[in-house]
């Protein structure tokens, strides 16, 4: 075989691993996701219908989702959710587990998301040295020279639901032009999503 046709073939073959396994991972865990839900909430169905139901158990699943979500907008249900909460950190397993399943979790809701205003280069952890960041807040500080504005922006340091929260200087930011959305995707993909150039403009 050429080695011209050898180069082609190794090439479609990376690109088509790359391409296809992250399809075929995700499909996977929504196909176990789906049958682990299914084999719980099947046996109560299975002795009301006398049969099995495919994707009833889904469904249920999802109608309690939303049920959680209807009691969480609530005043009142995010009092009882609040206590409920306190309640199951103090178990001795479930409370060190539970915490970082959240933050986790909650690092990609859109909530989180809207929270982060732009991506950022802030010098950290010392001048010279860049860190990408997300500005969530503008802040006018009282200096003994006069206000100072400033921004506060969320350095992230393990993927993206644990960082630090630093206050810098307006001008000394530099903006890069990219989405909040480009500004994750550079996080979890440990840099290598990072474009050739910054700031994008």
């Amino acid at each position: 075989m050429p080695w011209n046709m050898k180069a082609w073939l190794k090439v479609r073959l990376i690109t088509g691993f790359f391409v296809t396994v992250p399809a075929v991972v995700t499909a996977w865990i929504l196909w176990v996701f789906w049958s682990g839900i299914d084999d719980i909430f099947g046996p109560m169905y299975r002795q009301v219908f006398g049969r099995s139901v495919p994707g009833l158990g889904f469904l249920t699943a999802a109608a309690i989702i939303l049920l959680m979500g209807i009691i969480a907008r609530n005043v009142v249900g995010q009092r009882v959710l609040t206590w409920a909460e306190v309640v199951l950190v103090k178990l001795p397993l479930f409370g060190r587990l539970y915490p970082s399943v959240k933050t986790l979790v909650e690092a990609f809701s859109p909530q989180r998301r809207s929270s982060f205003k732009a991506v950022v280069l802030v010098q950290h952890p010392r001048e010279g040295e860049y860190a990408f960041g997300f500005v969530t807040s503008e802040v006018l500080v009282d200096t003994p020279t006069g206000k100072a504005e400033m921004v506060t922006a969320f350095i992230p340091t393990n993927n993206l639901y644990l960082g630090e929260v630093v206050l810098v200087p307006r001008s000394d930011i530099v903006a890069t032009g990219l989405t909040v959305e480009e500004g994750i995707r550079i996080i979890l993909s440990a840099g290598t999503s990072t474009p050739g150039r910054l700031p994008r403009l």
